[in-house]
């Protein structure tokens, strides 16, 4: 744990997953100090400077971060430039909340007012709850009001990144209308100028969707009339899925004291694998049955991080192909029985007829596939 007089920077740095504006914050100040470009009101990137942050800028050193179509980021910065909420929709895994987390980073210079959708997700943790000693002792006052993300991005004019909504009740998702619509945030039990609370320029709402979720609460339609919906799609081209996966496993295994970089040879067997499973179809054009699961490129480097590690912890190396069936199973058989199954028909009819000594190792280590 950091240590607890450790200024906030340094706690952020020591955390398992610091968030965009910490990782990249070099980067942010570069952008900066040479934006010259027109910014919008309250934005800390003029759209110019916050696409290159997101897509990369070589030239200035700024490396790229969403694997995607850049004409998506274009949209999307648009969209926060007016008085239009963003919406990200997408199979999941595809990189929709990296991309809010980005643009928020951009936008506003802070990507932690975020909303974790849910089940259990209330008014309360939307927009504003209580000290409830305070409130015993003093009454509703604003001293005693304590602040959630909605209501601290539009007092701060700050973007405000609301995770999974569709998971959210209908009622709980309908808190956004006025926020979206007026600008405004009504707090009826204080009284006079407290008792709105007026969006500063900059305030605006990015919200992520998975398709798979999409209909457990779907979204009014008044709420929808207020967002942009934007779909991003998985990465078409497997080169560059691989170099994705290949950058992002060996950052994880760095940071969890792997002491190799993941084998190229094995990447190239892991991506070529989910792909294949994802669509349905072999490279060659062959058919074939395609799992339930979700075998997104996120699923993937995390596979390549458990191979990694089973790799290296356990025999001092970077991993094989055998390790790959190991750490899939529990990718493949999440959603349904039938998923593994499917995986062990792959392993047993289509590993054994690819060349190369990582192909032979996966199709070797079918029978670790537990049932």
């Amino acid at each position: 744990m950091p240590h607890p007089d450790a200024p906030p920077a340094d706690a952020a740095r020591e955390a398992q997953r610091p968030p965009a504006e910490v990782r990249f914050a070099a980067e942010l100040a570069r952008l900066r100090d040479t934006d010259t470009a027109p910014r919008p009101p309250g934005w800390a990137l003029s759209l110019e400077a916050a696409r290159r942050f997101i897509v990369g800028d070589p030239a200035r050193d700024v490396a790229r971060k969403f694997v995607g179509d850049p004409s998506l980021v274009d949209r999307a910065l648009v969209t926060l430039a007016t008085s239009r909420g963003l919406m990200l929709v997408g199979e999941p895994g595809t990189a929709k909340s990296l991309l809010s987390e980005l643009i928020a980073a951009a936008v506003s210079g802070d990507s932690t007012l975020t909303i974790q959708g849910g089940a259990a997700t209330t008014e309360d943790q939307i927009r504003y709850s209580w000290n409830y000693a305070l409130l015993v002792a003093e009454g509703p006052s604003p001293r005693s009001l304590v602040p959630a993300p909605l209501l601290r991005g539009m007092a701060d004019g700050k973007v405000v990144r609301f995770e999974e909504i569709t998971r959210c009740p209908l009622e709980v998702q309908d808190t956004l209308l006025s926020p979206l619509s007026d600008r405004v945030l009504a707090v009826p039990e204080l009284t006079g100028p407290d008792a709105m609370v007026f969006a500063r320029d900059g305030f605006n709402i990015i919200a992520t969707a998975n398709t798979r979720d999409r209909g457990v609460n779907e979204m009014s339609a008044a709420l929808k009339r207020r967002f942009n919906f934007e779909t991003v799609f998985p990465i078409a081209d497997f080169a560059t899925e691989l170099e994705l996966v290949e950058a992002e496993a060996a950052r994880l295994l760095e940071h969890s004291g792997v002491g190799v970089p993941p084998r190229r040879d094995v990447l190239e067997v892991l991506v070529t694998t989910f792909r294949e499973l994802r669509e349905g179809r072999t490279a060659q054009g062959q058919a074939m049955d395609r799992p339930q699961a979700v075998l997104s490129t996120a699923e993937a480097v995390s596979v390549a991080h458990a191979v990694g590690v089973r790799g290296w912890f356990l025999r001092g190396e970077a991993g094989t192909a055998a390790d790959i069936v190991e750490s899939l199973a529990g990718t493949a058989a999440k959603d349904s029985p039938d998923d593994l199954a499917k995986l062990r028909r792959y392993l047993e009819q289509q590993a054994s007829r690819r060349d190369g000594a990582q192909w032979k190792a996966l199709h070797a280590a079918r029978h670790r596939l537990p049932g």
